[in-house]
């Protein structure tokens, strides 16, 4: 476990207890308080008389279930993270449980320790930050009540920054649910933290990875390939989390020798915040080269050529073609078209060749535009539809990710905002 999970209580549930004694042994180095229990109704009982953070459960037990068990644990311990163990093949049972034990994960039996032992931090730090974002916004809307009785032309501001955080609240929840693209939401959710602060950034990381997906698909890349470059893209910046706001938002053609020297630090800052997640390793390194350049001359190790990692190349050309439309690049913005010529004219010199003239293709056949040619109304959404592409805020903030299938309570949260902001909203939905 990382040092960042504070240790916590955990339950487990088997009638083996073979199965309890093993993941009792497993569990001992991470520092946790680790409670057992043979079946459904003991450990209910320990639930009942104490504070339990995450529990894992056997799915076929005699008397309750592990699907009637975490369904109680479920109704009467919300907050408590769960998890379903299973040996079980029937996939029909399995799916019900997760449904009506809203469990975190299910995790098959034999189990492989590593991935087990990575899934309840996960959990456990996921929880952290469900807690941590509760007591943010807590505050956030204190300090917005005392900001409008001093400053009265505040109050609109404040309530439509109040009203954003709720709203990413809310839907934070709501992406959490879904398995299937649970480490990829998590990602994109990372990489709007920092868009949150508005400005020249809003939007920028999602806009440099759809460009950068485009660019690897049109290269040939394998989707693997494609995947992390996606999420290369996403997190680029994570690095400039701790700059100031004047120095996030400043041209980098303005910034002095000092905010220079700190602004080329984030690239090996967002590699050192990436490493220590095993699934990130190569994305970790495609953050930290996305500003090495064709010729050698770029930063932080003065890599040329076919020396720069693919990923890294696509990347950087995505990210500087969204810098001079949006203004990170420079005082002066550039139309698209301008911005094209610049990337033309720096061909074999800052850019390589090869991803050059895939963009070219690309912006030849339109194919570098976001096309929303099924956005649906809210008002006419309907339980099973899918989301096209990510669902975000004018700001760049993530409400639903790729992917999701649309239910009767995100449907209508999505139309209670609709009601309470005065406006239409939209999805891209799947054909």
């Amino acid at each position: 476990m990382t040092a960042a999970t504070t240790p916590a209580t955990l339950l487990l549930v088997d009638d083996e207890p073979s199965i309890l004694s093993a993941l009792r042994r497993l569990l001992r180095p991470t520092g946790h308080t680790v409670l057992t229990a043979t079946s459904g109704a003991e450990g209910l009982a320990l639930l009942a008389t104490q504070e339990v953070a995450l529990v894992v459960s056997d799915m076929r037990m005699p008397g309750m279930d592990g699907a009637q068990f975490l369904e109680q644990v479920r109704a009467q311990w919300p907050d408590t993270v769960r998890l379903l163990l299973t040996g079980y093949a029937d996939m029909t049972s399995t799916i019900d449980a997760i449904n009506r034990g809203e469990i975190y994960r299910y995790i098959a039996k034999p189990w492989d320790d590593h991935e087990l032992l990575l899934v309840i931090r996960q959990a456990l730090e996921q929880r952290e930050l469900r807690f941590e974002n509760q007591r943010l916004l807590a505050l956030t809307q204190t300090q917005n009540a005392e900001l409008q009785t001093l400053n009265a032309g505040l109050a609109q501001t404040v309530a439509a920054r109040t009203s954003e955080l709720a709203q990413l609240n809310e839907f934070l929840n709501l992406a959490n649910a879904q398995l299937r693209q649970q480490f990829l939401t998590t990602v994109k959710v990372f990489s709007s933290l920092l868009e949150l602060r508005g400005g020249s950034v809003a939007g920028h990381a999602r806009r440099v990875a759809d460009l950068a997906r485009k660019l690897a698909h049109r290269l040939d890349l394998s989707e693997t390939q494609q995947h992390d470059i996606f999420l290369a893209a996403l997190l680029h910046d994570i690095g400039k989390i701790g700059f100031a706001d004047a120095l996030l938002n400043k041209p980098v053609s303005l910034l002095n020798s000092r905010e220079l020297t700190e602004y080329r630090r984030h690239a090996k800052v967002s590699e050192n915040a990436l490493l220590p997640l095993y699934e990130l390793k190569e994305v970790a390194h495609m953050v930290r080269s996305h500003h090495e350049r064709h010729d050698g001359r770029g930063f932080p190790d003065g890599l040329a050529g076919d020396d720069i990692p693919i990923g890294s190349r696509v990347i950087a050309l995505a990210n500087d073609f969204d810098g001079l439309v949006s203004g990170t690049h420079s005082e002066t913005r550039f139309t698209p078209e301008q911005a094209r010529t610049q990337i033309r004219q720096a061909k074999g010199h800052h850019y390589h060749p090869d991803v050059v003239d895939a963009f070219m293709i690309l912006w030849d056949r339109g194919e570098w535009l976001v096309h929303d040619t099924h956005l649906t109304p809210a008002s006419k959404l309907a339980p099973g539809m899918v989301l096209a592409r990510d669902f975000v805020t004018e700001q760049g903030t993530l409400l639903l990710a790729a992917e999701q299938r649309l239910t009767g309570p995100i449907i209508a949260r999505l139309k209670t905002m609709t009601r309470r902001d005065g406006t239409e909203l939209a999805l891209p939905i799947k054909p």
